[in-house]
């Protein structure tokens, strides 16, 4: 018997399909723009078990974007706020909430923890999203990669493809840089956009510690990153074999 909240998606999956997905575990890496729908998207797919991670509060420059930013969360942690939400969809579920900057040996520590059956990176600093992306192909655990979702405007440029065959993606053309530095030329699923950014949109900054520019964004882009991100992989999910 289905659980009425998942009746209407019970439709498309069938029995099984909603019992595997009850059954999985999927880890979302960053809750900004792309993250914060993507992790939305994965649990009102019914996925049963969710990891959360984000170390950043929510600031007034994100209600352009992001699921959790209001002004009634501002100075709150993304995770925290993520986290109630979640549990207010499906008080079922099973979440695990890490609030912390994911880099280096706490990537190795938490994956070999919790072995996710998928992970969606939607890291915006490079270094660490390499490194996730690295070490979670290494370890064969699936993941798909969400890449430069600011300056672009023009949904119905953006695709799903191999790295290999990304391209009008700065973020996607230093991440190939740095994974053929490590050996990996192709394999990884990515979500881009072939729309070209104007540098008119992008500005420089010096006030935040991870970042030397800012890039313009609209509200439907990053969330249909994440769309993408959670459909891609509630379908492979589900086209594993029984």
């Amino acid at each position: 018997m289905t659980t009425d909240w998942l009746e209407r998606t019970a439709l498309l999956t069938g029995t099984y399909g909603l019992e595997k997905l009850k059954n999985t575990h999927v880890m979302i890496a960053g809750l900004g723009g792309v993250g914060s729908w993507a992790a939305e998207f994965i649990c009102r797919a019914g996925v049963g078990q969710i990891t959360i991670i984000d170390h950043d509060t929510i600031k007034p420059s994100n209600r352009n974007r992001q699921l959790c930013a209001l002004e009634s969360t501002t100075d709150k942690l993304k995770a925290n706020v993520m986290a109630d939400r979640l549990k207010d969809i499906n008080p079922e579920i099973k979440l695990n909430k890490e609030v912390f900057f994911l880099k280096d040996e706490k990537t190795n520590q938490l994956i070999n923890k919790l072995k996710p059956d998928y992970i969606i990176d939607a890291i915006d600093t490079l270094s660490p999203k390499v490194f996730l992306i690295y070490y979670a192909m290494t370890q064969n655990i699936p993941i798909i990669s969400a890449l430069g979702a600011g300056g672009k405007f023009q949904p119905s440029l953006i695709k799903v493809d191999d790295i290999s065959k990304s391209h009008t993606c700065r973020l996607a053309f230093n991440i190939r840089k740095r994974l053929r530095k490590l050996g990996i030329h192709d394999g990884l699923k990515v979500v881009y956009s072939t729309e070209p950014v104007d540098s008119k949109y992008i500005v420089a900054v010096d006030n935040e510690s991870n970042k030397k520019t800012t890039v313009g964004t609209i509200s439907f882009i990053p969330a249909m990153f994440g769309g993408y991100c959670a459909s891609e992989v509630v379908n492979d999910l589900l086209a594993e074999k029984k």
